[in-house]
């Protein structure tokens, strides 16, 4: 396994953020589903450097709070 840089894998998939002018993106936690060469699925995690398993753990929470309101907004739309 060889390191990549996690943006062109991003800008592959199409990810976008919106950000506001002048707006400063302080840390970054990815997560992916990889599915290997022989078909196996895992999950893997990118951090920023600098962010300490706290952060990430602080990061990850608030991010399932956003999913989880925003699947109960999609089933208020159906």
């Amino acid at each position: 396994m060889t390191e990549q840089a996690i943006g062109p894998i991003l800008d592959g998939l199409g990810t976008t953020i919106g950000l506001d002018q002048g707006d400063l993106v302080a840390s970054a936690l990815v997560i992916v589903k990889v599915i290997d060469s022989s078909g196996e699925v895992s999950l893997s995690l990118a951090s920023s450097e600098g962010l300490s398993w706290i952060d990430q753990n602080g990061l990850l929470a608030s991010a399932q709070q956003i999913v989880n309101q925003a699947e109960v907004g999609r089933r208020d739309d159906e």
